[in-house]
């Protein structure tokens, strides 16, 4: 089992910054994608950023340019820095980690998910 503990959301204005952090811990060797999603109040819960252990990322089309995912794997910890926040970011964010080659996908564990609301 993998537990993983978010904080780091707020209330922001718009053009503002935050920073997302994501500490996993329990069977860590196990894991190799850890990442973000957020869900909208009345919307689907979608796919926001992602890396491997290996260092590959990826970003939802709508975050490049203002979003930043880093790992640190001797903390088992994983970061997500928004800048530029809009209103349309805001959002329950939620870490997951997978122990196959994309986060989501199964077997996967889910963090409680930490408020982002940004005001503007």
């Amino acid at each position: 089992q993998v537990q993983l503990v978010e904080s780091g959301g707020g209330l922001v204005q718009a053009g503002g910054s935050l920073r997302l952090s994501c500490a996993a811990s329990g069977s860590i060797s196990s894991i190799n994608a850890m990442g973000w999603f957020r869900q909208a109040p009345g919307k689907q819960r979608e796919w926001v950023a992602a890396i491997t252990r290996g260092g590959s990322i990826n970003y939802e089309d709508s975050v490049k340019g203002r979003f930043t995912i880093s790992r640190d794997n001797a903390k088992n910890t994983v970061y997500l820095q928004m800048n530029f926040l809009k209103p349309e970011d805001t959002a329950v964010y939620y870490c997951n980690a997978a122990a196959g080659f994309w986060v989501g996908i199964s077997p996967d564990y889910w963090g409680q998910g930490t408020q982002v609301t940004v005001s503007s």
